[in-house]
């Protein structure tokens, strides 16, 4: 059928921003890899390192995070997720958040020489001198504060760096993407939970709130927000990701994108099969994780990976390639700017493409970009250079309050 003219221009219009290809030398895009500091501003590894067997100084044949994997990917800087589904609420929340941080800072302890707990942006640059991966935490969640600021200060005080303030149910404050709308975006009690994060430099983490929740965040924070997990909703219509009008004003406020690495978030294809069916697919992925794993989350995120690929094999599910990855940073970089976009991977919670199976691969995407034609400045700061900026305004934010 043929089109009208001004179909056919909305239609490119959302088709990634791709530069000429150019030919790159593997050595200079190595050392420019190497010598940036990388910054994955999210990873959900925490719900392995619960298991007190599991070691992050052993090179794992599953899961994509450990250290000898990092070191082999050039991660400097790496933030663990705290979270428990938002289901989960009060005391019993907070209790398995505090259990989570301090695996985490269990895992540093024992790993002094290559890991160290930092809380600001000068410490990762710090860390990066020295020759260690820099430890942060971040929770995603704000069901996990249980409706008292106390908790969050607490959380402050144990080094959590930043909170996304829902997970994939409304908390009672805020109102999630993938929930029917409660609160129209922020409750009173929600903008006293981002003017003290303001007040304490705890970055504000607006990846899975609702497009209402947003842009109340956006019109109330004093200091630059992030999504430390999106990716963008012109290339795969799912409400986790970013429209472009979103995208166009984080980046007015100077935030952050950090591009996310699932699947079904970077290809609108796999997205769609994956609900074809009234879910089949989906449901059957989740009860056949269910039984093989109970609720055992660590477990539940490996074997939907593996039950994934197994569809994509048998030709159920369309195959998405890691080049998507770079597709979704173009697309972010286009409509809000280079200096507005990072890494946020979601290694170990998500389904990773074809490629990107753990962190050693993050070099290709130093490659890629080059590729692509952007600078070195602006490949430095996709890797991680674009979140320190925003950690030093956080920072500043607060010292100023």
């Amino acid at each position: 059928m043929t089109r009208p003219p001004a179909v056919i221009a909305a239609c490119l219009a959302c088709l990634p921003f791709v530069a000429a290809a150019a030919t790159v030398d593997p050595a200079v895009a190595r050392k420019l890899h190497f010598d940036a500091i990388v910054v994955d501003t999210h990873d959900d590894t925490t719900q392995r390192l619960l298991d007190p067997a599991f070691d992050l100084g052993t090179r794992h044949a599953d899961g994509s995070i450990d250290i000898p994997r990092m070191r082999e990917g050039g991660l400097d800087a790496i933030f663990f997720s705290i979270w428990i589904p938002g289901t989960i609420t009060g005391e019993r929340a907070v209790g398995q958040a505090l259990t989570q941080i301090e695996a985490v800072r269990r895992q540093v302890a024992a790993h002094p020489r290559d890991l160290v707990l930092v809380t600001t942006a000068d410490g990762i640059r710090r860390a990066a001198s020295e020759g260690r991966i820099a430890v942060l935490m971040g929770v995603e969640g704000g069901h996990m504060i249980g409706n008292d600021l106390a908790n969050l200060r607490r959380f402050h005080d144990l080094g959590v760096r930043y909170m996304t303030l829902t997970h994939g149910v409304n908390v009672d404050w805020a109102d999630s993407s993938t929930d029917a709308p409660k609160n129209a975006g922020l409750s009173d009690f929600g903008r006293e939970v981002v003017r003290e994060m303001n007040r304490l430099g705890m970055m504000v983490d607006i990846s899975h709130v609702s497009d209402a929740t947003f842009d109340d965040v956006l019109a109330l924070s004093k200091a630059p927000v992030f999504a430390s997990h999106s990716s963008a909703r012109a290339l795969s219509r799912v409400p986790r990701n970013m429209n472009d009008r979103m995208i166009r004003d984080l980046a007015a406020h100077d935030g952050v994108m950090d591009v996310n690495y699932h699947m079904t978030f970077l290809s609108q294809p796999h997205a769609t099969a994956l609900k074809a069916d009234d879910a089949r697919i989906e449901k059957a992925i989740d009860a056949e994780s269910a039984e093989r794993c109970g609720e055992d989350e660590a477990c539940l995120a490996l074997a939907g990976g593996e039950l994934t690929r197994e569809r994509v094999a048998a030709g159920r599910l369309p195959r998405v390639e890691w080049t998507a990855i770079v597709d979704h940073i173009a697309h972010a970089a286009k409509v809000g700017g280079a200096a507005h976009v990072g890494l946020g991977s979601d290694f170990d919670g998500a389904n990773m493409p074809y490629g990107m199976e753990d962190v050693s691969s993050l070099p290709k995407l130093t490659t890629a970009l080059l590729e692509r034609g952007y600078s070195p400045d602006d490949v430095r700061g996709i890797l991680g250079g674009n979140i320190l900026r925003l950690m030093d305004k956080v920072e500043a934010a607060a010292e100023r309050r």
